[in-house]
């Protein structure tokens, strides 16, 4: 993806951490299909190699699967938090009027080799892992073991699961990194008054410490 300088994020603890906090990626192929993209929840294992591994399963109804069978290229694409910028906010806007609109947001882009796995033991496993990942916080985790294990086997035969051994990661963070001082103070400020919009906010502030420093 494009990337300024200023706006890169290489740190691999930082991309991992937005993957499992925006597990929701986009599985995007380039295969005997065509161009296909598909949202897909994932489960990163962060140990399995020295990037990580990439982990889903997909409907087996899903012809995406066949592709990547067949070696299509893959790329998963996960969205963090994001805002849209109003010129309002600068304090350049004050001073000489010369600003426009912009959009900040967080992105996380995995690519490598993938294949196809359909027995029954990884995809079980699979099952397991994302499901207690999100399951375990909750006050009365759900497990899959409270659903019949019929009924279960039955499921996994309409599932085909793929796994990624990520070779290429890249982050960007657009945070108003390149805006004056004046500018991100006023972001962050406006961010704080719109609802949902906390976390951006907060890596307005960080990132442009950072920059300072």
């Amino acid at each position: 993806m494009y990337q300024p300088p200023h706006f890169r994020e290489d740190d691999l603890g930082t991309q991992h951490a937005l993957i499992r906090a925006y597990p929701l990626g986009m599985l995007i192929t380039s295969g005997n299909s065509g161009l296909l993209a598909n949202p897909v929840p994932f489960h990163l294992d962060g140990e399995a190699s020295d990037k990580g591994v990439l982990r889903l399963h997909l409907a087996r109804a899903n012809s995406q699967w066949k592709d990547i069978r067949d070696g299509a290229t893959v790329l998963a694409v996960f969205q963090g938090a994001d805002s849209y910028v109003t010129p309002s906010w600068y304090q350049t806007k004050q001073e000489t009027g010369k600003v426009v609109p912009t959009w900040n947001y967080a992105i996380v882009q995995a690519r490598g080799p993938a294949r196809i796995v359909e027995e029954a033991d990884w995809l079980l496993a699979q099952i397991e892992a994302i499901t207690s990942q999100h399951e375990n916080s909750r006050p009365m985790p759900w497990s899959v073991n409270d659903a019949p294990d019929d009924f279960i086997s039955a499921q996994l035969k309409g599932i085909v699961g793929v796994e990624i051994q990520i070779s290429e990661i890249e982050g960007k963070w657009k945070v108003s990194q390149n805006r004056p001082v004046g500018d991100r103070e006023g972001v962050a400020s406006g961010l704080d008054n719109m609802p949902g919009q906390d976390q951006m906010a907060e890596l307005v502030r960080r990132y442009g410490a950072s920059r300072l420093t």
